[in-house]
């Protein structure tokens, strides 16, 4: 039930926003009485609300958003299931409208279809969106967490190596000092065992270089790496193991873009990433152009 954050309605997250806020388990009570809302333990409904809503601050629009995204990309609410707004409405106690403008949301991203004489029902995979960050988060705090950290790990290995690359080919002054005190930041936040700010200060650095590199169709892609970062260490981190080493990685991105070193720079990335996932992953080496 969402009826609790009807006083602590704040809206929805700004866009760029890089602050991810990680999923939470509802009281014992909070989780019974949703559960019981949705018809018992034999609803597919009330199964999923066994986990309780996620709110992130952005009020009932983005609750009802967020869980019943969830419940799709889990698999509780399958392929063609039909989604009756009137039902979504009296079991959440939200208004028709937030009903409405949720589905709306959903829609956009893939997840469900409306049709007239059909209404709205749930889409198969092949059609999600499935480089939109939140649909990235629920798949990664899912049943497909393995898969969906996988390819984020790949898409990474594509986008910001050359993102470095050409960062450095574009001499911004303005955006090297970000780097520079993106770095000092969690230099600082590393020493005070700051897991939050850390991975705040890192998400910024990754989204600075991405911007550094001049190219539109790959800043487009910055919302994916930030997810990536999110949900690459868990619910709270974003390097997985925030240490010297890494901090040294990306020291040397900064110095090579500074330097105009592409070959350097994008190095200096491809040994940073080295540093994340499983660890096994053997360093390509840099492109030769």
């Amino acid at each position: 039930m969402m009826t609790a954050a009807r006083s602590a309605d704040s809206g929805l997250a700004g866009p760029g926003e890089l602050d991810r806020y990680p999923y939470t388990e509802a009281p014992a009570g909070e989780r019974a009485a949703a559960l019981r809302s949705w018809g018992g333990a034999d609803s597919d409904l009330g199964r999923a609300s066994r986990r309780g809503t996620a709110s992130r601050g952005r009020g009932l629009h983005g609750q009802l958003v967020q869980q019943l995204g969830q419940m799709i990309v889990s698999g509780d609410l399958g392929a063609d299931r039909p989604l009756v707004p009137e039902e979504i409405g009296q079991r959440f106690e939200v208004s028709r409208t937030v009903v409405r403008e949720s589905l709306r949301v959903l829609e956009a991203k893939g997840l469900v279809s409306a049709r007239p004489n059909v209404g709205t029902r749930v889409r198969p995979v092949s059609d999600w969106n499935l480089l939109d960050p939140d649909i990235i988060e629920w798949r990664a705090f899912g049943p497909q967490r393995d898969d969906q950290r996988r390819e984020l790990d790949d898409l990474r290995w594509t986008i910001e190596p050359l993102a470095a690359r050409l960062a450095a080919g574009h001499g911004r002054e303005d955006i090297q000092q970000r780097l520079g005190d993106m770095i000092e930041i969690m230099g600082h936040a590393m020493g005070q065992g700051d897991a939050i700010t850390f991975s705040r200060a890192d998400a910024e650095f990754h989204a600075l270089l991405i911007q550094a590199a001049g190219n539109r169709m790959l800043e487009h892609l910055s919302g994916i790496v930030s997810a990536a970062l999110h949900v690459s260490g868990g619910p709270v981190t974003g390097c997985e193991r925030p240490a010297e080493a890494s901090l040294g990685h990306h020291a040397r991105i900064v110095e090579a873009v500074a330097l105009g070193d592409s070959a350097g720079a994008e190095a200096a990335m491809r040994q940073l990433l080295a540093g994340h996932g499983d660890g096994e992953r053997v360093v390509p080496a840099p492109r030769e152009h």
